[in-house]
């Protein structure tokens, strides 16, 4: 029986992940601006949202949404990055999970989401060849207006061109595309992307 690969590529060091802890929650010590991706999605939906944040780490992005009002789960594949989102954001459900195997019902989570962000490369550090699954596993978990927001380096492992044709195939559309999390036009020479999905039914 062969083994599946991993839908992660988990090429980093040891302490990798306390290293990320600490290196955010000093940014917050010193009082760097970590809220930027949250404001665009909090912009774009209702107050009372309902939103997934896809990969969410230590939960910057989350909590600044929770803050804002709306009601939030994040899920991450690293429980070393889930504990670290509970122990300093309270209030979002962390949890630990594979996107690509996302069942968030199952879990006892049933109501769907306004608002999927997918922040900080998430993208970029999935396993080749799964992307489209991971878009799948989040659109089932969208409203049938709702939006998933995708933000990744455009000059990492994940060409921009791979992605869209993943977005197709998870039965999504790219609705909008900008250059950053500030809502700078797209262009072809940029080297992020920041792309507004919806379904395409």
């Amino acid at each position: 029986m062969t083994t599946p690969s991993p839908r992660w590529i988990t090429d980093t060091e040891p302490g990798h992940s306390q290293w990320y802890i600490e290196r955010f929650r000093t940014m917050a010590a010193e009082g760097a601006d970590l809220g930027g991706e949250a404001r665009l999605v909090d912009a774009m939906v209702a107050r009372g949202s309902r939103i997934l944040d896809a990969g969410c780490g230590p939960g910057r992005i989350g909590a600044h949404l929770h803050d804002a009002g709306h009601t939030v789960v994040g899920v991450d594949v690293d429980p070393t990055l889930i504990a670290a989102a509970e122990a300093d954001h309270p209030g979002p459900a962390w949890l630990a999970g594979d996107l690509s195997e996302l069942d968030l019902p199952a879990r006892g989570i049933g109501e769907p989401f306004d608002a999927i962000v997918c922040a900080g490369n998430v993208m970029v550090f999935l396993a080749p060849g799964t992307e489209a699954q991971v878009l799948r596993r989040l659109a089932a978990h969208l409203t049938p207006d709702g939006v998933i927001v995708v933000g990744f380096h455009t000059n990492r492992h994940l060409a921009l061109t791979d992605f869209d044709d993943a977005v197709a195939q998870a039965g999504l559309r790219v609705d909008l595309r900008l250059a950053t999390w500030d809502v700078r036009p797209w262009h072809d020479g940029a080297d992020f992307a920041v792309s507004i999905l919806r379904k395409t039914g």
